[in-house]
């Protein structure tokens, strides 16, 4: 005969036993916490790798055999995972992150958005938010790098190349561009508007069916400052909602960017480059070739020779030499560490410099 009370008492024993070790296991899981956010910090990557979470719990539900009790661990380990981001974004409350602009500035939007904790820190241009992590004032940067409607952000891409920082995550973010004048301005006293030349082009066809004169300014929210310090009602910025209500303008008009799917991809530039990581499966190079016939063919070849995939391959002036150019390239694939220094050895032999400047694993929508 079954004694339930005993089986009862046993089990409460043996729960009362598995809590202890789970008090232990926890603690130690949380130091290890720790020194994750403390490496995240150093190297400007945010709590959040949604990616890597979603390998994670797939790998370790197969841990558990019994299938009744599977889903329960699944949500166990959630939980688990939402205390260490929970402990992490403590850690990394304060963390200065550099961008260009000032306040209502499409970067900063990103940078809220990535950083949640963070301390945003605005530059007056691109090279100063740069510059700023490389000497140690910030301990990251969020800068744009290319824009679904507009193309690549060469100056970004110039500073990437002769500078010393590595790119450690990519996001995308929608962007709407908006009307804002003066706070007793209407629609008909608009004459000029005043914007970033992207978001200008972003708008072309709008300004041009309205006869807008344009000026260029060096970011959407700095015209928005600009537009309400001066006055004049004769002047619009084509801006975000944050900038134009940062500084106290009027909506003349809403969403006036021509394509609505118009995003711009944010790189998060570190001084430290990440390690090899659960979930990166894409990556960044920086190439120059010898002047020989058929060198970027068989630079190119590597990737495919390795099973990499080619994302996109683009070229800028190297400045340094006359009609020399330097390429940047993004690559699909897993890179171990193996395979990492496989790959820079065969592109050696037909590239006169190349850098390994960024890994990081599926683009984030912010």
């Amino acid at each position: 005969m079954i004694d339930y009370e005993k089986e009862f008492h046993e089990a409460r024993n043996t729960i009362s036993e598995i809590d202890v070790k789970i008090a232990k296991l926890f603690e130690e899981r949380m130091n290890a916490a720790k020194v994750v956010a403390e490496y995240k910090k150093v190297n400007g990557i945010p709590v959040e790798d949604k990616e890597r979470e979603k390998i994670l719990l797939e790998k370790n539900s197969q841990m558990v055999t019994e299938d009744e009790i599977r889903s329960y661990y699944v949500n166990f380990q959630k939980y688990m995972m939402k205390l260490s981001k929970d402990f992490q974004h403590k850690i990394l409350d304060g963390t200065r992150v550099a961008f260009s602009g000032v306040k209502g500035a499409f970067a900063e939007i990103a940078v809220k958005k990535i950083f949640p904790d963070c301390v945003p820190v605005g530059y007056q241009d691109f090279k100063s938010a740069y510059k700023a992590v490389e000497n140690g004032e910030c301990e990251c940067a969020v800068l744009p790098i290319e824009n679904s409607f507009e193309g690549d952000v060469a100056r970004v891409m110039d500073l990437t190349y002769f500078g010393s920082l590595f790119i450690n995550g990519v996001y995308d973010m929608a962007v709407e561009q908006h009307l804002f004048g003066t706070s007793d301005s209407h629609k008909r006293d608009v004459k000029k508007v005043i914007s970033h030349p992207q978001a200008l082009g972003q708008c072309s066809e709008y300004i041009s069916e309205k006869g807008f004169e344009i000026e260029e300014a060096v970011n959407t929210a700095v015209a928005a400052q600009k537009v309400a310090t001066d006055g004049d009602k004769s002047v619009a910025v084509i801006c975000s909602l944050e900038a134009g209500h940062e500084y106290g303008l009027k909506l003349l008009d809403r969403k006036i960017n021509e394509n609505n799917t118009n995003t711009t991809r944010f790189g998060v530039f570190s001084r430290i480059p990440r390690g090899e990581s659960v979930g990166d499966e894409h990556f960044i190079l920086l190439f120059t070739v010898r002047d020989e016939a058929g060198s970027l063919c068989k630079a190119v070849s590597v990737f495919s020779e390795l099973g990499y995939n080619l994302k996109a391959l683009k070229s800028r002036p190297s400045k340094d030499v006359i009609w020399n150019y330097y390429f940047f390239l993004e690559g699909e694939g897993k890179l171990t560490k193996e395979s990492e220094e496989k790959m820079l050895s065969e592109l050696s032999k037909v590239c006169t410099n190349v850098r390994l400047v960024g890994r990081y694993g599926k683009e984030q929508i912010i």
